[in-house]
């Protein structure tokens, strides 16, 4: 069974960092393309970040470049977010999800993810 586990998630302070992990288990590749995606109550799901199945090419939303980092570490089918100068903004639940195509770029379209974790809620307090 193909399962994606969200962890890192935290209670901190405006300008504090949060280090989100995300484990694929099962049958999937370590070179699909994966993603980072958020929500709030009463929001649609917002694309955060996305890295391609090559683990170079990087996408970033807008409200988060400079201050959010996304890495890959094939050999443990690990994504990771690094979020730095967090803002009360950046509360949500965060999503991990995962393409089902080799080598696929990064996405902002969260229908071009086909596996999705439970989530991990972030929470910064001003």
């Amino acid at each position: 069974q193909v399962q994606l586990t969200e962890s890192g998630g935290g209670l901190v302070q405006a300008g504090g960092s949060l280090r989100l992990s995300c484990a694929a288990s099962g049958r999937i590749s370590s070179s699909y393309g994966m993603g980072w995606f958020r929500q709030t109550p009463g929001e649609e799901r917002e694309f955060v970040a996305a890295i391609g199945g090559g683990g170079t090419e990087l996408l970033y939303a807008e409200s988060v470049k400079g201050r959010f980092a996304i890495s890959k570490d094939s050999a443990r089918k690990t994504i990771n977010l690094e979020m730095n100068s967090l803002k009360p903004e950046d509360t949500g639940v965060y999503y991990c999800a995962s393409r089902s195509l080799l080598y696929s770029g990064p996405s902002s379209d969260a229908h071009s993810y086909v596996i999705w974790g439970r989530g991990t809620q972030v929470t910064v307090s001003s």
